[in-house]
């Protein structure tokens, strides 16, 4: 049975996948982004839990990383509506279908990247921090 922690990451996964960009999870970028863009999620760090007794629980603060990537030569638009489409789906289901206590986006920090004999790429690291409450850290 997965921990909270792979169905959750499993549930923003799915929820990525809804949206028009090819969606990946942990995998190495391909050699051609589609034209619809490339959105990779990263697992990340669930950083240290705070810990209340009575029952235990460690509740996490993870810090996912969604990397979104496109190219062409109207970038700058198709970068803003991709990552505005992020932000829509994860606003509507901020708890992943119940799964987690909330989910939430921060603002990307864009960058442009030239690739030569080609259309430059317009990428940015979207940290993603999705909040939950486990009994046992490893489970």
């Amino acid at each position: 049975m997965p921990t909270p922690r792979e169905t959750i990451l499993t549930a923003l996964h799915a929820l990525l996948s809804t949206l028009p960009a090819t969606a990946l999870r942990g995998e190495v970028p391909p050699e051609r982004v589609p034209a619809d863009g490339l959105l990779i999620l990263r697992d990340g760090e669930p950083g240290e839990p705070e810990v209340t007794l009575s029952p235990l629980r460690y509740h996490y603060q993870h810090r996912a990383e969604i990397e979104a990537v496109v190219q062409g030569t109207a970038r700058d638009a198709a970068f803003d509506t991709l990552t505005a489409s992020i932000g829509t789906a994860i606003a509507a289901d901020r708890t992943l279908g119940g799964l987690c206590d909330w989910a939430d986006a921060e603002a990307p920090r864009p960058v442009d990247l030239p690739v030569e004999g080609a259309a430059s790429l317009k990428a940015a690291v979207i940290p993603v921090a999705l909040h939950y409450s486990t009994a046992d850290p490893l489970a």
